[in-house]
């Protein structure tokens, strides 16, 4: 095969979307690669958008990419799969995380991406339903699972953990996780066998 093997791990980069001042996207993001982390078959590279400091204002494109943006190229070419960690703004997701998918095009086609949101009464839904839009125009595949954390603050435990026993939180990623690597397995070997068409 062209690509790597069908047996061999599969990776998946998980994305925190949000990079303000107090965030809790690291929080959950810490929470969702702990699970992750559990299955053998997944190799999991996470990626901070604060850290990467992509910049805001795009380049033509017969202009190199900036160094930030180069360095991320490969870390996103090599995943099989993504999860994005966003907060919802204003109905909406952040920012920077809409330039982060503007400054990539090849490293997302043909791979699945899920979505891990978190916001007031609505869990992240309406920035979920936005970012399955302009994923699926970067020829994404949205996987139908996520996970949604409404009122997460409500969420700690006495001792300060997060989040509380006895949430669904769990079943949600697990359901999520399942999804996201069916497709990261069978668009891996699409992608071997099949080069995708752009």
């Amino acid at each position: 095969m062209s690509e790597r093997q069908s047996g061999e791990r599969l990776r998946v980069a998980v994305i925190v979307g949000s990079t303000r001042t107090g965030r809790f996207g690291p929080t959950v993001a810490d929470w969702f690669v702990a699970r992750a982390r559990r299955r053998a078959e997944l190799e999991i590279d996470l990626i901070d958008l604060a850290e990467a400091a992509l910049p805001q204002t795009l380049t033509d494109t017969d202009e190199p990419p900036p160094a930030p943006v180069a360095a991320l190229a490969p870390r996103l070419a090599g995943a099989d799969a993504f999860v994005v960690v966003t907060p919802e703004y204003n109905r909406s997701f952040p920012a920077p995380l809409k330039s982060a998918v503007d400054w990539f095009y090849r490293e997302w086609q043909a791979k699945p991406v899920a979505f891990v949101s978190y916001g007031n009464d609505s869990g992240g839904l309406f920035a979920a339903a936005q970012l399955r839009q302009v994923f699926t125009e970067v020829h994404a595949v949205a996987v139908h699972a996520g996970v949604t954390l409404p009122r997460y603050w409500e969420q700690f435990a006495a001792d300060g953990g997060w989040p509380r026993a006895g949430t669904e939180y769990d079943t949600a990623a697990t359901t999520t996780l399942d999804q996201l690597t069916w497709w990261a397995r069978a668009l891996r070997d699409a992608r071997a066998g099949h080069p995708y068409p752009c």
